[in-house]
């Protein structure tokens, strides 16, 4: 199972649209997709028209019980979606008191490396919605993954959070003694804007080795599938948003796992 992280210290870059839109693309092609939300606010889920105050369990209790899991435990929080091909393991408000009430204990952050590990035989890949804060939860989706998709909207702001993000994951790969394996990924690219070329120069200039050499456009079809609970690759399949995540997932498939290594 291909384990993919999707991780900003900044929010609104498109995170939660990225995964969705992998995730939609991926079950297309005959892939099992397992989503996992980490992030309290639990966006993952209200895209797919899943409330997460609603769900009869969800991450929180995974990381609760992470000294006894089984295989079973984690299979038992894991919901379908109405999306073929597609699961998610939801994430719910409570996860915010994580830090407080479990982040001091030894091991806090490998529990969900290890609770992936006990369903690695039903997913051909597990795609991890990740907060935009460092804390437990983007230590544990990391520490998870094989390869970090960072999305960045083309906007200056963003960029510094781009900068923030390389920072943590070299330092955590420091402590871990590993080399974090990402890819850059310029999002919500407006092509009638000098401050989104502009943006997109500096990403050009400064992050060239691991820059994904295409963008996500802007694109109403996101804001729409997410209205219609459904990622935009089974809404608006012939919309250009759609056709460039298509183009990400090739490139990640393909090439980018095998080179572009944080050093």
């Amino acid at each position: 199972m291909k384990v993919w992280t999707i991780a900003n210290q900044k929010g609104g870059v498109g995170k939660t649209t990225t995964v969705a839109s992998l995730a939609g693309s991926l079950a297309k092609r005959g892939q099992r997709v397992l989503m996992i939300d980490t992030d309290p606010h639990a966006s993952l889920g209200y895209y797919l028209g899943i409330d997460s105050e609603e769900v009869p369990g969800s991450l929180y209790d995974v990381f609760l019980a992470h000294k006894a899991l089984s295989a079973e435990f984690v299979k038992q929080h894991i919901i379908p979606t109405a999306v073929e091909g597609i699961d998610l393991l939801p994430s719910t408000m409570a996860l915010a008191t994580i830090d407080r009430s479990l982040g001091h204990q030894q091991g806090m952050g490998l529990i969900l490396k290890k609770s992936l590990s006990l369903v690695q035989d039903d997913y051909d890949v597990a795609l991890i919605d990740c907060p935009p804060v460092l804390g437990v939860l983007m230590v544990n989706a990391l520490a998870a993954s094989e390869h970090i998709i960072v999305p960045v909207q083309t906007e200056f702001l963003a960029i510094k959070g781009l900068d923030r993000m390389i920072k943590t994951m070299i330092l955590m790969g420091r402590s871990k003694k590993i080399k974090y394996s990402f890819t850059v990924v310029p999002t919500m690219y407006d092509r009638r804007t000098k401050a989104s070329a502009s943006a997109l120069q500096h990403l050009r200039g400064e992050y060239a080795e691991h820059l994904w050499p295409d963008v996500v456009p802007i694109d109403t079809k996101f804001r729409d599938a997410s209205l219609a609970h459904l990622p935009a690759s089974h809404y608006a399949v012939h919309s250009r948003g759609v056709k460039a995540y298509e183009r990400l997932l090739d490139y990640l498939l393909v090439g980018a796992l095998s080179h572009d290594t944080l050093s």
